[in-house]
């Protein structure tokens, strides 16, 4: 623990989903726990607190103050990229009021911390001349091309799927433009334009925070760390991750019924099947990814979602797919089938919780950025199954450099086949090298965050000389 000081108070404002919202809620913990400092955390409203969201804030220390901002116009009903991309912009005017009365009852913040679609918030910050700064909630990799996009568009005409070329950017994994961010895909809708518009303000930021630690891109975090003219200085601080005990929050039904059948599974043998708190899937490849985990023979437990021909449709609201029930979509007979070794649950299930249970033996994950550290945190190998954001480049980081996914081989933007998923489910939960690279990578986060780990001296180093009043 560090020792303790006068602390200053720092504003934390997350974009909306849980992507967001985890890693602000445990940098929030870290602030508070190891340096004392005063924390609010901002969210901005998105009409009622989903169960995922309840979860989080409820887990938050009765110390950090939590303020829901009420929600924005979206009266125009911009698609949902879109919509994530312009909430923070449409909630200006409320973080203004806030900050209005942390000036009346002194001191203001000493910061004002946002995530990657939060960037014009810096606008309030320079108003009540407070110090601005980012935390890049995805991989270093990703950010890297985030600073870079900027230039690429003054560069480069043509749709970046169409590229001829990968893009090389120094430390990191070449990327081929059709594997880029969702976002930056089609460079005519207003979703490329105001990610654009955030990106380019990023070098506002006096500092950036990402998601991140030394261990696990160090090629890609030197690059980045290089001086440079106008680059913010990088502060790898990760892996920030809500850390669950097999043994703890019990109390829902749900909740029981996973965990309490996880412990009646042999060590390592369950692979947990889930695409995050807004991922879905078609009808056609539903079908396929059950019909193919039951060849597999593996024990599984698989959170299922009502399908959509959206990949993202559930981003804001994992619980706001109608009335329908999500088993009713798979197959005849598939529940009857398989009840003897895999557990089917609708929507929702404690994460956290499951990764950390010691029957978890493999995860196949949409490779949403905070999926990928709860793995390596507790040393669980990975089935690389990209859907939206910026997860084909984090698919193509863990499988090309990181090692520590499978892929199915004819991974493309079709229906993957049942027996590609079934051979792949069955390499993962069989084989041993991706495996024994995640026990590597575990010990790596661990010291990470240890006393004098690289991510807790970087933080450190960040509070102590920007952030703690003296």
């Amino acid at each position: 623990m560090a020792e303790a000081k006068a602390a200053g108070h720092v504003v934390i404002l997350p974009s909306p989903g849980m992507g967001h919202l985890i890693p602000a809620a445990e940098l929030a913990k870290r602030l508070i726990l190891r340096h004392g400092l005063a924390v609010t955390v901002v969210i901005p409203g998105e009409g009622p607190p989903t169960k995922s969201q309840r979860a989080v804030v409820e887990s938050l220390s009765p110390s950090i103050n939590t303020v829901l901002l009420p929600p924005p116009d979206f009266s125009d009903h911009p698609p949902v990229f879109t919509r994530l991309l312009l909430t923070v912009i449409r909630s200006n005017s409320a973080l203004r009021q806030l900050f209005r009365s942390f000036e009346v009852e002194g001191p203001l913040p000493v910061a004002l911390v946002v995530d990657p679609f939060g960037a014009d918030a810096f606008d309030v910050a320079a108003e009540f001349h407070v110090a601005p700064y980012l935390f890049f909630t995805s991989s270093a990799n990703a950010l890297a091309f985030a600073l870079y996009l900027p230039e690429l568009d003054e560069t480069v005409s043509c749709e970046y799927r169409d590229l001829t070329e990968p893009v090389h950017l120094p430390g990191c994994v070449p990327v081929p433009g059709k594997d880029l961010l969702q976002p930056v895909q089609d460079r005519k809708r207003d979703t490329y334009k105001w990610f654009l518009h955030n990106a380019k303000r990023y070098r506002e930021a006096h500092g950036i925070l990402v998601n991140s630690f030394q261990e696990l891109e160090p090629r890609a975090i030197k690059a980045l760390q290089e001086p440079a003219t106008g680059r913010p200085p990088i502060y790898p601080v990760g892996p920030l991750v809500n850390i669950g005990s097999s043994d703890a929050n019990r109390t829902e039904k749900s909740e029981s019924e996973c965990l309490q059948w996880l412990d009646k599974q042999p060590p390592r043998s369950v692979l947990y099947v889930s695409f995050g708190s807004g991922g879905t899937l078609t009808q056609d490849q539903l079908n396929e990814l059950a019909l193919g985990l039951e060849d597999s023979h593996q024990r599984f437990l698989w959170v299922v979602r009502t399908p959509s021909g959206i990949a993202n449709s559930a981003i804001l609201d994992s619980h706001s797919q109608g009335d329908d029930d999500p088993l009713t979509f798979l197959p005849h007979g598939f529940m009857g089938r398989t009840q003897n070794r895999g557990l089917v649950i609708p929507s929702w299930a404690p994460q956290a919780q499951i990764m950390a249970h010691p029957s978890t033996g493999g995860f196949l994950t949409h490779c949403g950025w905070n999926s990928i550290l709860e793995s390596i945190v507790n040393g669980v190998p990975l089935i690389a199954w990209p859907l939206y954001g910026e997860q084909r480049m984090n698919a193509l980081l863990l499988v090309e450099e990181i090692r520590a996914a499978l892929r199915p081989p004819s991974f493309s933007d079709g229906v993957i086949g049942r027996e590609e998923i079934s051979d792949v489910a069955k390499r993962l939960m069989e084989g041993e090298e991706v495996r024994n690279r995640m026990n590597e990578l575990k010990e790596a986060a661990s010291m990470a965050f240890s006393g004098d780990g690289s991510s807790t001296r970087t933080l450190d180093d960040l509070v102590s000389f920007r952030w703690v009043k003296s």
